[in-house]
């Protein structure tokens, strides 16, 4: 695949409020409305065509400046979409110099070009979660790897993912789980104890969020 400059993922389009969130949907949330759903059709990717990604088990290594790897496996059994999504980014470069921009004791949020929580692709995908109609028996425990995504829309997962430090099963059946952290749990455990969130939702200043040396694929 050629390598995709980040340009080419502008995400000025995403607009104000288009914040990821996790863990502060009310219920009101979490209720997607037709309108709604008939409003992403048009940049929501649902398919996976010809991706080598669509089908088995992958694996990345995401490497954080200054703290050292985590391999990640990836479970397109489950999530073949996301798999896919996530993978063709990392193949792109995409992710190369990104950071993480929410930590809380919880999880380690990144992989937003503009670090604000706001941007992203350009490309939306399908969620893969039970409440949107997708069976996805992968449970958020401590080292699981999802998609943020809008509180309100069930399909507006991106570029942005994050990875549980503690376990979260409230967010089993509304985000889309994906894999799971092989080795690297150490780096996680660090990235939280040295986090100095500026606000109880995990905000990060930009000066101080861990920079995304790279995401690759394994295989």
């Amino acid at each position: 695949m050629p390598t995709l400059t980040r340009r080419a993922f502008a995400c000025a389009g995403l607009g104000t409020g288009l914040a990821f969130l996790l863990g502060a949907c009310s219920g009101a949330q979490a209720t997607t409305s037709a309108a709604t759903s008939a409003a992403t059709t048009a940049t929501t990717d649902a398919s996976t065509p010809d991706s080598p990604y669509a089908a088995g088990i992958h694996h990345a290594t995401i490497s954080v400046r200054s703290y050292g790897d985590i391999s990640v496996e990836l479970n397109a059994l489950i999530a073949p979409v996301t798999v896919t999504n996530f993978a063709e980014l990392a193949e792109a470069h995409f992710y190369d110099g990104l950071t993480f921009h929410r930590i809380t004791k919880d999880l380690v949020q990144g992989g937003d070009p503009t670090g604000t929580g706001k941007g992203g692709s350009g490309k939306t995908i399908m969620g893969e979660f039970a409440a949107n109609g997708y069976p996805n028996t992968i449970s958020h425990v401590r080292g699981t790897i999802s998609m943020a995504r809008n509180g309100r829309d069930y399909d507006s997962a991106d570029s942005q993912f994050f990875i549980c430090a503690e376990d979260n099963a409230s967010f089993d059946g509304r985000y889309a789980a994906f894999g799971h952290v092989t080795s690297g749990m150490d780096v996680i455990d660090a990235l939280v104890a040295n986090a100095k969130p500026v606000d109880d939702f995990g905000t990060i200043e930009a000066q101080d969020q861990p920079v995304i040396e790279s995401i690759r694929m394994v295989d």
